[in-house]
């Protein structure tokens, strides 16, 4: 079964429930987010009575606030344990410490932000909520004097998101510091099968705009990107499922593959893929197969015959967040029509509600290997120039 909730799905994921008679949770989120007609939708006594009494049930969120459904209606079964291990990051980094050893990291309750003793900290390093969503209130700390004012700008960012999200989702009661994690980054959206062997579905590289850079701006895929990744992370997939004993769970795993060839996760979070709509429904367009049937109905990529023909070609990824440094409230105007003809060959266009949430939209986007500039330029961009503010 299927959970549905804020803040978005995407028309492709409603078709999706309604065209193969997927079972969807009727909650009062459910409910709000205009489902199609004829969508097989469950009541919530139901969905508690088949996770108590199914060994085999599938279950798939589209966001990570059902995760505060799930914790308060299905106690007594294995689920919300097996979500807090990926959730907490802390936890995490306990739970796979032997897997990677002299890897450092140490958790900090919010009230001790500023007593830390920087000087002593492993530096570069990454200070994020221990439970989070979307690089909110992620930093890196790149030497002690910057400790304090990173500090502030956790506390400012937070402030501004702290009651759009449920705790399931977003808590800065406590954090995780941990050593700056280097090499390329990748998203993958995967799901355990029945039998607890892992299945990739989508593989996208992270890009940045610089070093420092940690922003979720630009996720991208190709041929090369998933012949080049594959095995490694399929193999590194197992050795998590091992682990944490998982099975019919969907994950997106955040990695970074360092220059000696080790994987390393940043994150992987539970029982869903890409939030937004995002990665799995981009990995349609790319690749012609439905990630989330596939993880419905177990079924396994082809990739030899899903790449072919896919030769010199970029999917893109662009996460459009407020990244002007004006609030969405004062903003009149975002000129999606400009930032659209940027692009060659944009794919689709998703408005999103910046008066609400941080972000603009998202844009799924088709170019050539040999032509990253158009990627490159919004990048770099903090928007601004698409943007018109309320006269005062």
């Amino acid at each position: 079964m299927f959970f549905v909730d804020k803040p978005y799905i995407s028309d492709f994921f409603k078709e999706t429930l309604k065209d193969h008679q997927i079972p969807v949770v009727g909650t009062e989120a459910a409910n709000g987010l205009g489902l199609l007609p004829g969508t097989n939708i469950i009541s919530e006594k139901k969905a508690a009575d088949l996770a108590r009494s199914s060994s085999d049930l599938r279950i798939y969120s589209s966001s990570e606030n059902a995760l505060s459904w799930i914790s308060r209606h299905l106690q007594e079964t294995h689920l919300p344990q097996k979500i807090r291990q990926f959730k907490d990051k802390l936890l995490f980094r306990e739970l796979t410490k032997d897997m990677f050893p002299g890897f450092f990291f140490q958790g900090v309750s919010e009230a001790d932000l500023e007593d830390v003793q920087a000087e002593k900290l492993s530096m570069p390093c990454i200070i994020k909520p221990a439970v989070g969503f979307f690089s909110m209130g992620v930093h890196k700390v790149d030497t002690p004097q910057q400790w304090q004012k990173t500090v502030k700008a956790i506390r400012a960012e937070i402030k501004k998101v702290q009651d759009i999200y449920p705790q399931e989702v977003m808590d800065a009661e406590r954090f995780l510091i941990e050593e700056c994690i280097t090499g390329e980054e990748f998203a993958v959206d995967a799901y355990y099968d029945i039998n607890g062997e892992p299945v990739i579905l989508s593989i996208f590289k992270h890009v940045f705009s610089s070093d420092a850079d940690v922003s979720d701006r630009v996720y991208t895929t190709s041929m090369d990107i998933i012949q080049n990744n594959l095995r490694e992370f399929t193999d590194f997939a197992a050795k998590i499922g091992q682990a944490t004993g998982i099975k019919n769970f969907p994950v997106h795993m955040e990695l970074r593959k360092q220059q000696d060839g080790q994987i390393l996760p940043i994150e992987i979070n539970p029982l869903r893929f890409g939030g937004w709509c995002t990665t799995p429904d981009m990995t349609f367009q790319a690749w012609g197969f439905n990630p989330y049937v596939y993880y419905y109905e177990q079924k396994r990529p082809d990739w030899i015959k899903v790449l072919q023909g896919r030769e010199g070609k970029l999917f893109s990824i662009i996460v459009l967040d407020n990244s002007t440094g004006i609030n969405g409230n004062d903003i009149s105007r975002f000129d999606y029509d400009r930032l659209l003809a940027g692009f060659e060959k944009p794919l689709e266009l998703r408005k999103i509600d910046y008066t609400c949430y941080p972000v603009f939209g998202f844009v799924f986007a088709e170019t050539k290997e040999d032509g990253f500039k158009e990627l490159e330029y919004i990048l770099n961009s903090d928007l601004k120039e698409f943007t018109e503010t309320k006269e005062v």
